[in-house]
């Protein structure tokens, strides 16, 4: 967490002698440590269960579903991770073959196929992410109400003014 008493690099933001700038460039930087922590773990993750990126989010995505009772296409894998139907048959291929999931054709139209995550995946998945879970849920369990609608709100504010972000045209090389 930033030290309130060291002066502030501002990173993106230049410094100032505004206090409440200050603070917000400190609360920013907080968050910025954390999604970096979140970004080591995920990496460390993915290389401990030899996967890619794309690998674990669909294992997470079918893994949510199974617990609703829903079943997914592979349709509906691509259209989520916004890749080609070619590049999930590449990646339910590399599941499949390291035993994380199953293919099953539809029990009444038998051209639709699910893909179902195996019993032995989600004891993997807890196995490895069970304990950050739990700590994560101890650093925050004893937050007042109050507290915790705070940071609700602050995370909810910082996604609106994420999601406003657009990207930049591509420069035109030409000019």
């Amino acid at each position: 967490m930033p030290d309130p008493t060291e002066p502030n690099s501002g990173y993106w933001f230049a410094d100032g002698d505004d206090a409440r700038r200050r603070r917000a460039v400190d609360l920013l930087q907080a968050f910025r440590l954390y999604r970096a922590a979140e970004v080591a773990m995920r990496r460390r993750t993915r290389e401990s269960m030899g996967m890619g990126e794309n690998d674990l989010l669909v294992l997470r995505y079918l893994l949510k579903a199974q617990r609703n009772g829903q079943l997914v296409s592979p349709g509906e894998l691509a259209r989520y991770l916004a890749v080609s139907t070619a590049s999930m048959t590449a990646i339910v291929d590399r599941l499949a073959a390291s035993g994380h999931v199953r293919r099953e054709r539809h029990a009444t139209d038998r051209r639709s196929i699910y893909v179902i995550p195996t019993v032995d995946t989600d004891h993997e998945v807890r196995e490895t992410l069970g304990g950050m879970h739990e700590r994560m849920l101890s650093a925050v369990v004893d937050m007042s109400p109050e507290e915790t609608s705070i940071v609700i709100e602050c995370l909810e504010r910082l996604q609106t003014a994420i999601d406003g972000v657009t990207p930049a045209p591509p420069l035109d090389e030409h000019a």
